[in-house]
């Protein structure tokens, strides 16, 4: 038996799997969530569920404990990307910028 892997994600961030070819279900809230895990559960050859920890974290822990107890599908969540945090990647763009135009340009 093929297992799947789907993705359960809030609505902003269910483009870039779909891009990645990962079927995506998305859900505003961990009610919404709750209630598509439980559907996604009922699926035979689903193996994984990949699910945005700020989702996970929302779920009723009655239901974490339920799929913690069972083997398939496993629950796995994943961090979820931080917007507002400004890393190395935009520092170096800001680098390359002084560089081409002689001109430091300040970040937001």
């Amino acid at each position: 038996m093929e297992l799947t892997v789907r993705v359960l994600c809030r609505p902003h961030l269910a483009a870039g799997f779909g891009l990645a070819g990962l079927p995506v279900t998305r859900a505003n809230d961990g009610a919404a969530a709750a209630t598509e895990l439980k559907k996604l559960a009922t699926e035979r050859d689903l193996g994984v569920v990949l699910i945005d920890d700020a989702l996970y974290r929302a779920l009723p822990a009655e239901l974490k404990a339920r799929f913690d107890r069972e083997a398939l599908p496993l629950i796995e969540p994943f961090p979820s990307p931080a917007w507002d945090e400004a890393g190395e990647a935009e520092a170096y763009v800001l680098e390359i910028l002084r560089q081409a135009i002689g001109y430091r340009v300040r970040p937001r």
